[in-house]
């Protein structure tokens, strides 16, 4: 019997062969598989446009391993698509008769503007932000440029330029050299120059990177301890590295996957291209791009809310949380927030970020109450989040860590989204509005007034309000007690009579 809520999608692309499978959980994707292998069929393109039959027989046999997957889904929960290369060959339907012969379903060519679609629908799903997003994907035979705002796509282009092809017409011989990082970049840019004035006039308030070529520039940089934002000057740092190493079979840069070293240069000489054409100032890594595009495509679920939002309703939903007390500390923890905010410079997300740690602060009670924090922290840092990336997670994690008893200061200071200063800072007001709202009951939080001078906190309650109210009175006392004695005094007073 067919499992109504499973949902796979497979894309057939011109460097690796793809497989997601997913479970519908609570109004989200739960990933069940991810499997990937390396197919290099755009180094098969010969010279007359046909897939030589090592890397057809490679894409079937690849083929052989995902269909045993597919039996237990339902044909319409599944969708698989071919890109660059199978758009490119010749001989394509030699490759379609046996890859559906093999699948038992239909494979679809989709042309270069549909794939830009979907991987701006998969962006969209799986990536904050706002305003307008421009999109880049850098595949093995085309690169994908969308600007877009929201859900809806505004411009798109698929280029013909990829990872596979630069490596095989600028690195053939193997040698990391300026001269042929210079090719590269130059023919890159002579691709992009027809498109670029377009962007360049849109214009766009933020960049997000959808490919492996981009997963693996972020992994290299957390290695050598940089944060997790990608700019000109780190892909020009890292492409000084690249050449230091001499050759593709001594590359070696810390955090560089052993699948990721053939194509990495040409895919990195594509990106320096782009950053330096369109004047890009910075990117992140979205949390998914073509394939998470056919999976919601297929679930059709609302799309008028921002991807945190939609993954933060789903933890609710899923791990049964109080959200009418979730709300309640948010918005004490934001008021807090709002009032020392003035004196204070913020990071943008710093308001985001303790938004979503106050809703989800109970999350660890699914598991049990005396190490909740702890267990929150791990089902954070090991869950999928949608529109959350890498660097949110880990402060994410760090300040539910640090909900309540003692702090754990190693997880604030080795997150990378904010600075450690202003991670602090959001610990110590979830804190206090945590307990502030102890009570659990609409009406019970007093009004109350926060200061912020440097390092000390003044909070001032309602005149004669610890008389009454005994044990919130006490837990503050001693949270006074643990922040001061960590160096950031916090006072507690009560407004006079």
């Amino acid at each position: 019997m067919k499992n109504s809520d499973l949902y796979a999608a497979i894309d057939l692309g011109s460097n690796s062969f793809h497989m997601l499978v997913v479970h519908e959980v609570a109004g989200a994707c739960r990933t069940l598989a991810k499997i990937k292998r390396k197919v290099r069929l755009a180094a098969g393109l010969q010279a007359d446009g046909s897939l030589d039959s090592a890397s057809l027989q490679r894409g079937w046999d690849c083929l052989q391993l995902f269909a045993e997957q597919l039996q237990d889904i339902p044909a319409d929960h599944i969708r698989i698509v071919g890109t660059a290369t199978l758009r490119l060959a010749t001989n394509i339907d030699l490759f379609l008769n046996q890859a559906q012969a093999i699948l038992g379903h239909p494979v679809h060519i989709i042309s270069g503007e549909q794939e830009a679609a979907l991987i701006y629908e998969g962006v969209a799903w799986t990536s904050s932000g706002t305003g307008r997003r421009l999109a880049i994907d850098i595949g093995g035979a085309s690169t994908e440029l969308i600007v877009g705002e929201g859900t809806s796509a505004l411009l798109l282009n698929s280029l013909d330029m990829g990872c596979v092809t630069w490596l095989k017409r600028y690195f053939a011989d193997d040698v990391l050299s300026e001269a042929n990082f210079e090719h590269a970049i130059t023919a890159a840019r002579q691709v992009l120059t027809p498109v670029a004035s377009a962007y360049l006039k849109l214009g766009w308030q933020g960049c997000i990177g959808a490919s492996g070529t981009i997963q693996a520039i972020q992994e290299i940089m957390t290695s050598q301890g940089e944060d997790e934002v990608i700019t000109l000057k780190k892909l020009l740092q890292l492409k000084q590295q690249a050449i230091a190493c001499g050759r593709l079979d001594q590359l070696a840069l810390p955090g560089l996957q052993a699948d990721r070293i053939s194509v990495f240069p040409s895919g990195l000489a594509i990106l320096i291209a782009l950053f330096d054409l369109l004047a890009i100032e910075d990117m992140v890594l979205a949390g998914g791009a073509l394939r998470e595009g056919l999976i919601y495509g297929m679930l059709g679920q609302r799309q008028d809310c921002d991807a945190q939002e939609r993954t933060a309703d789903s933890l609710i939903r899923r791990y049964q949380l109080d959200r009418d007390q979730a709300e309640r500390v948010r918005n004490t923890a934001l008021e807090a927030l709002q009032q020392v905010a003035g004196s204070l410079q913020l990071d943008a997300s710093a308001n985001t970020m303790l938004a979503w740690s106050a809703l989800l602060y109970e999350l660890g009670l699914s598991i049990e109450y005396k190490r909740a924090p702890e267990h929150a922290a791990y089902i954070i840092r090991h869950i999928d989040l949608p529109g959350f990336t890498p660097a949110q997670k880990q402060l994410l994690g760090a300040l539910l860590l640090n909900q309540r008893d003692e702090f754990q200061l190693a997880a604030l200071q080795q997150q990378s989204a904010i600075e450690t200063e202003q991670a602090i800072l959001l610990t110590r007001l979830l804190r206090l509005a945590i307990i502030l709202c102890l009570r659990r009951t609409r009406g019970t939080v007093p009004e109350f007034q926060l200061l912020a001078n440097e390092q000390q906190l003044t909070l001032t309650l309602p005149a004669n309000w610890s008389k009454t109210h005994h044990l919130r009175a006490s837990e503050l006392q001693q949270e006074a007690q643990r922040q001061t004695a960590q160096g950031w005094p916090l006072v507690i007073k009560h407004r006079e009579e």
